[in-house]
């Protein structure tokens, strides 16, 4: 059934607005349908493999020793590398990522991106602003890699993760002088409720994820790998990512043995073929992915 198309008048009509205000709804609708089509161009080169460490663990601090699940990371990529990917390690202790305050939903309506709280470029943005999106959209493939904490995966990831919703079904303010004029985004989410058409990309809410390619590691030392992975497998399943058979890779440990002996089972031949295996799936899946623009995945444009 086609989407019954409104005029400008009719639009003002229905949301209350002047031409002007309608100007700025249709300006980051075009932006969007510019930046999907951007989305939609062939591929070629060399994959891009970006491994993201949640492991606040270093060599130089406290622990004097390198993170279980950064090694492991490390060595996924050299496979990466060995089957012709460029690839790129970001060690998310080493940046300032402020929290999210979730102003999405009652704020904004939608989240914006870039994250109008912490604006790109700006004294307010941080580096998840100014530098992290920017190596996601970079990527064909991300490996997210996390130690067990607690049952759940690390605050570094977590703080990660939650900021990523600036990447996933986001949107320009209408107002970059203004991003958090909450009537106005209310107005501009009807707007987008109107007018979104789920066969025209970029015409409602965007999700930078799409096709790419995601595989998990996790470490620790005895329970907790399932839930880790669950929670991760399902939120980036939700962002847009895809995953092939046999996505992640968990390293644990033995409870029956001492904390102090972890690196040595996890770090064995076992888990290197593992990573040899998962680097091969991941690769694969990412050539795969090259025949279908990440646009046609499908998903509800007006869904915030």
């Amino acid at each position: 059934m086609s989407k019954k198309r409104y005029s400008d008048s009719e639009l003002c009509n229905v949301l209350k607005i002047d031409q002007k205000t309608l100007d700025l709804f249709k300006t980051v609708q075009s932006k969007a349908l510019a930046e999907a089509k951007s989305m939609a161009k062939k591929k070629s080169g060399k994959m891009k493999v970006l491994g993201i460490s949640g492991s606040a663990r270093d060599v130089n601090d406290m622990a004097k020793e390198k993170s279980n699940s950064e090694q492991l990371l490390e060595l996924c990529l050299q496979n990466c590398q060995r089957l012709g990917a460029q690839t790129e390690l970001l060690s998310l202790r080493e940046y300032k990522i402020e929290h999210c305050k979730a102003c999405y939903s009652t704020v904004n309506t939608q989240c914006h991106f870039y994250c109008s709280c912490y604006p790109k470029g700006t004294p307010a943005g941080d580096d998840m602003s100014n530098i992290l999106y920017d190596k996601v959209l970079w990527a064909d493939v991300i490996i997210f890699a996390t130690p067990i904490n607690n049952f759940k995966i690390s605050t570094l990831m977590a703080a990660f993760i939650d900021r990523c919703i600036s990447l996933d079904g986001s949107l320009s303010p209408a107002d970059p002088k203004d991003p958090k004029n909450k009537e106005l985004n209310i107005k501009h989410m009807k707007f987008i409720e109107l007018t979104a058409d789920n066969t025209v990309p970029g015409s409602g809410l965007l999700r930078r994820f799409l096709g790419k390619v995601a595989g998990i590691i996790v470490t620790g030392h005895e329970a907790g790998a399932s839930m880790v992975i669950s929670n991760l497998f399902m939120t980036l399943n939700h962002f847009g990512m895809i995953f092939p058979p046999f996505s992640n890779v968990y390293a644990i440990a033995s409870v029956c043995n001492s904390t102090y002996e972890d690196k040595r089972m996890i770090l064995s031949d076992c888990y290197s073929e593992e990573l040899r295996l998962l680097a091969e799936n991941l690769m694969t899946t990412a050539k795969l992915t090259r025949t279908t623009a990440p646009t046609k995945w499908k998903y509800e444009y007006t869904a915030n």
